[in-house]
C-alpha cells in the first residue's frame, strides 16, 4: 500500500541515468525528495504547449534547453569510423522551432541502429527535445539530446533511452532538475504516484475551500502535474499559494494574539508636560501627515498591548521628528525610549539634532534645564569605560529618559529602568536578532512598543507588511524647505568622458557657494568599508559582486581624495570620511563640513543616513552599481535638504543591459520609496519571512511571491483570522494545526514577531 508518507523509491523503481548513474540518487539526495509527498509537491517550473512549436529567443552556448520541435530535414550518411575502421552511420537532423533551427547529429555503429534512426527521425515528426545548446560554423546545435517523439496519433513513443510515457497532454510539465535527472524521469514517477495514491487528505477546511473558491488537494495535484488548459494551471497554483499563505497567516495571527495577551504598559502621556512644551517651541508647523501619523502612534502607545508599527516616509519627510514626539510621550508616561542607529556617525548626528531641538527640555538634571526636562544620553561602541559609566547609571536608575546609540545598546551591561519604546532607524542595517536583543531588555518581561523607521523598505519589511505583521504609517508630504533631487546615470561603459563633466558640475556648485559629496565603495584599494556591499544581499550575491570587482578597480576614498586634490578639483577644500577614522576625527570632519569649512566630502556609506547639511547640493556616487537600491535612495537623500535643488550622479561601468544597470535606471527614474521597494523586491525576491535571513534570494516562501500574490495573501489573512476567532488552538482541524506547529517550532520562527 503506497501513501503520501511512503519512501519515494516505491514509485521510482531502479532507474539508471544515461551514463549509468542512479537517477534515484539524484532525485532523493540532490533534489531532496524523500517521500511520495515530497515528489508530488515538486511542482513544474513551466509548461510546454505540445500542440505548437516552442518560441526561442536569446540562445546562448551552454544553455540547457527543452523545446517542442518538428523535424524539417533528415539525412542518413555513411562513413568510416577511424577508431574501428568499420563502416558507421550518421543521421543529420534539423529541428524546426518557432525561432532558430537547431542541428542534431546521431551516430550508430550498427546498420540496424542506423536504419532505426533514419525511420524515427522522419521529416514532419514532432517531439520534446532536451539538450545543451552549442554552435558550429555559425549554426545552432542541440548537443547529445534526450527526447520524447510523438507518434502519428500525437502520443509519446519510445525515445533514445527507451523511455516510454503515457499520452502527453496539451501542456507538458517541465520540472526543476538536477544532474542525471531528466524532466520525463520526474513526469513518469509523478504520473505513477498519482495512480497509486487513492486519498489525498486536505488540511484546508472544506468551508474555507468553498468560501474562497480554492481547489481541494487531490484535484489541485492532478491539475498542476497534468493540466489540460492554462486555467487548470492557474487554479492549481492558486490552491498551493493560498495554502502556504494560510499556514503562514495562522502562525502570524497566533503570535500576534499571544503578544497581545501578554500585554504592554500603556503610555498615554500622563500630564503631557514635556511633549506639550516641546510642541509649543517648534519654530514650524507640523505637516498634516506628521500630525496624522503622530495621532496613530499616540493611539497605539495608549493601548495595553505592544505597538509594532512601520513608519514609512520619503527621505527628508520628517520621520525623526515624529519619532521624537513619540519618545517624549513615553517619557511623559514615566518610561524610557531608546533610538537604535546603525552607525556611530548617525547616532552622533541624531544626538546633536535631538538635543538641539529639545534645548533646555533635554537638559534634565543639569543647571539651566527646564522643569519638565529629561536627559538625552549617547552610547556608542567607541566610548571608553569611563565615558559609559554615567549614561549606564542614569539609564538603570531611570534618570535618563532618552538614549541614542548603536549596537552598544544591545550589550548585556546596558540595563533600563523602564524601557517603554524602541525606535529603530533605517532598519535595513539591523538584523532581526539585534532588534530582538533590545526589546528583551524591557521591564518585568513586558514587551516595549516598537517603531521602525525606513525610507525604502527592504524586501523582508515589504513581505512582513503585506502579511500584516506590521501596522503601517506613511509620510508622503515633504516639509517646507525640501527641494526636488535630479538623478542621472553616468554610464562610463558607453560615455567615459562624462566623468569629467561630473567633476565640473561639482566645481560649478562650489563656485555658487554650495558643497558636495563624493561617495566611494572602499576606503583604500584593498580595504572595504563595513557594509560596503548592501547587507540585504545574501552571501552568493556578495561573492558575485566581489568577483565582478576584480575586473575593475573600485573607487576608494583615500585614492580619490588624492586624485581630486591633484587634478579634477584642485584648489577646493577636500576631506575624507570613513569608518576607519577615529571617532573624534569623524566628528570633527562632520562638524567642519556642516560649518561650511569643507567644499567636498569624499566618504564611504557612513554618510548614508541621518547626515543633514542644508548647503550640500550635489552627490557623485562612484561605482554606484556596487550599492543596493535602498542604499542609493538613502545616499541621495543627503542632498537637496536646504531648499536648493539637489543633483545626484550615479557613476557606473555596468553594461547597459545588466541587472546592475536596471537597478541604477530605476533609482534615476523615481524618488518614490514605495516604487523602489517594489523594484528591489522583484529583483531579489522576498527575505525569509519566518527566518533570521534579513533578505535576498534565499526565501522561505516556496510558492508565494509577495508582490504577485498580494490578493491571495490578503484573502488568506482573512481566512486565518476567521479560523482563529472560533478556534485559536485549531483543535477542529488537526492537520492544519500540525502544519502551524511545525512552522512555529522551526528554529528561525522565534524571530518573526521580534522584527
Amino acid at each position: 500500500m503506497i501513501d503520501l508518507d511512503s519512501p519515494v523509491e516505491t514509485v521510482l523503481g531502479e532507474a539508471r541515468g544515461r551514463k549509468g548513474k542512479s537517477r534515484n540518487e539524484g532525485i532523493t539526495e540532490r533534489l531532496g525528495l524523500r517521500s511520495v509527498r515530497d515528489l508530488l509537491h515538486h511542482f513544474p517550473r513551466r509548461y510546454l504547449e505540445t500542440g505548437s512549436l516552442s518560441a526561442l529567443e536569446d540562445l546562448r552556448e551552454g544553455q540547457l534547453l527543452t523545446v517542442v520541435g518538428e523535424i524539417s530535414r533528415s539525412h542518413a550518411k555513411k562513413y568510416n569510423d577511424r577508431r574501428t575502421g568499420r563502416l558507421a552511420f550518421r543521421q543529420e537532423v534539423v529541428l524546426r522551432t518557432d525561432g532558430p533551427s537547431l542541428q542534431m547529429t546521431f551516430f550508430a555503429q550498427q546498420a540496424r541502429i542506423g536504419k532505426w534512426n533514419e525511420q524515427r527521425f522522419s521529416v514532419g515528426r514532432r517531439g520534446i527535445f532536451m539538450g545543451k545548446v552549442g554552435s558550429f560554423r555559425g549554426e545552432w546545435q542541440l548537443t547529445n539530446p534526450a527526447m520524447v517523439l510523438f507518434g502519428a496519433d500525437g502520443e509519446a513513443s519510445e525515445d533514445l533511452a527507451a523511455l516510454s510515457l503515457e499520452a502527453i497532454g496539451p501542456l507538458y510539465p517541465i520540472y526543476p532538475l538536477t544532474k542525471d535527472v531528466e524532466s520525463w524521469d520526474l513526469q513518469k514517477a509523478i504520473s505513477f504516484a498519482r495512480t497509486m495514491i487513492d486519498e489525498v487528505p486536505d488540511q484546508i477546511p472544506e468551508s474555507v475551500l468553498d468560501e474562497y473558491d480554492v481547489l481541494d488537494a487531490r484535484t489541485a495535484l492532478d491539475l498542476i502535474h497534468a493540466p489540460e488548459t492554462w486555467d487548470h494551471v492557474r487554479r492549481a497554483q492558486h490552491r498551493f499559494r493560498f495554502e502556504e499563505a494560510l499556514v503562514t497567516q495562522l502562525v502570524l495571527g497566533r503570535r500576534r494574539r499571544l503578544v497581545q495577551a501578554m500585554g504592554a504598559t500603556p503610555r498615554s502621556g500622563g500630564p503631557g508636560a514635556l511633549l506639550e512644551a516641546f510642541d509649543a517651541r517648534l519654530p514650524f508647523v507640523l505637516t498634516s501627515g506628521q500630525q496624522q501619523v503622530g495621532a496613530q502612534i499616540e493611539e497605539d502607545l495608549a493601548r495595553p498591548h505592544p505597538m509594532n508599527r512601520l513608519l514609512q516616509g520619503e527621505v527628508g519627510s520628517g520621520k525623526t521628528l515624529v519619532a521624537l514626539r513619540a519618545m517624549l510621550r513615553v517619557v511623559d508616561s514615566g518610561g524610557q525610549a531608546a533610538l537604535l542607529a546603525p552607525t556611530e556617525v548617525l547616532a552622533q548626528q541624531h544626538h546633536r539634532s535631538i538635543t538641539a531641538l529639545l534645548g533646555d527640555l533635554g537638559a534634565g538634571g543639569m543647571l539651566g534645564g527646564a522643569a519638565e526636562a529629561t536627559s538625552v544620553e549617547l552610547l556608542t561602541g567607541s566610548m571608553t569605560k569611563t565615558q559609559r559609566t554615567g549614561p549606564l547609571s542614569r539609564l538603570a536608575t531611570g534618570e535618563a529618559g532618552i538614549v541614542i546609540g548603536t549596537h552598544a545598546l544591545l550589550e548585556d551591561q546596558v540595563q533600563f529602568f523602564d524601557l517603554g519604546l524602541v525606535v529603530v532607524d533605517e532598519q535595513h542595517r539591523f538584523g532581526v536578532e539585534q532588534r530582538a536583543a533590545l526589546t528583551d531588555k524591557s521591564r518585568d518581561g513586558v514587551p516595549p512598543h516598537v517603531l521602525v523607521m525606513t525610507a525604502t523598505p527592504i524586501p523582508r519589511t515589504v513581505a512582513m507588511t503585506v502579511f500584516g505583521d506590521l501596522e503601517v504609517s506613511t509620510l508622503r508630504e515633504l516639509p517646507a524647505g525640501r527641494a526636488a533631487i535630479q538623478t542621472n546615470v553616468v554610464p562610463l561603459a558607453e560615455q567615459p568622458a562624462w566623468l569629467d563633466r561630473a567633476w565640473q558640475r561639482i566645481r560649478e556648485e562650489v563656485e555658487r557657494g554650495h558643497q558636495a559629496y563624493v561617495v566611494c565603495p572602499r576606503i583604500t584599494g584593498d580595504e572595504l568599508e563595513q557594509g560596503e556591499f548592501d547587507p540585504t544581499y545574501d552571501e552568493a550575491e556578495l561573492e558575485s559582486r566581489v568577483a565582478e570587482a576584480t575586473a575593475h578597480t573600485l573607487a576608494a576614498v583615500e585614492e580619490v581624495v588624492v586624485e581630486l586634490e591633484t587634478h579634477a578639483l584642485h584648489g577646493l577644500r577636500i576631506a575624507a570620511l570613513h569608518g576607519k577614522l577615529a571617532p573624534d576625527e569623524k566628528d570633527r570632519t562632520m562638524r567642519a563640513f556642516a560649518a561650511g569649512e569643507i567644499d567636498v566630502l569624499v566618504a564611504t556609506t557612513v554618510i548614508e543616513v541621518g547626515v543633514d547639511v542644508a548647503n550640500a547640493t550635489t552627490m557623485v556616487l562612484l561605482d554606484a552599481d556596487r550599492f543596493g537600491i535602498s542604499q542609493l535612495h538613502q545616499l541621495r537623500g543627503r542632498v537637496g535638504r536646504g531648499g536648493l535643488p539637489g543633483l545626484c550622479l550615479l557613476v557606473s561601468h555596468a553594461p547597459v543591459d545588466s541587472e546592475a544597470r536596471v537597478r541604477l535606471d530605476a533609482v534615476a527614474s523615481t524618488t518614490d520609496g514605495f516604487e523602489l521597494s517594489r523594484v528591489d523586491l522583484e529583483q531579489r525576491r522576498e527575505g525569509d519571512v519566518l527566518g533570521r535571513s534579513q533578505s535576498g534570494y534565499q526565501s522561505s516562501l516556496q510558492n508565494l511571491k509577495v508582490l504577485r500574490d498580494e490578493d491571495t495573501i490578503v484573502a488568506a489573512r482573512r481566512a486565518a483570522e476567521e479560523l482563529l476567532d472560533t478556534d485559536q488552538a485549531l483543535a477542529a482541524h488537526p492537520m492544519l494545526a500540525e502544519s502551524v506547529l511545525m512552522m512555529e517550532a522551526s528554529r528561525e520562527s522565534g524571530f518573526m514577531e521580534k522584527s
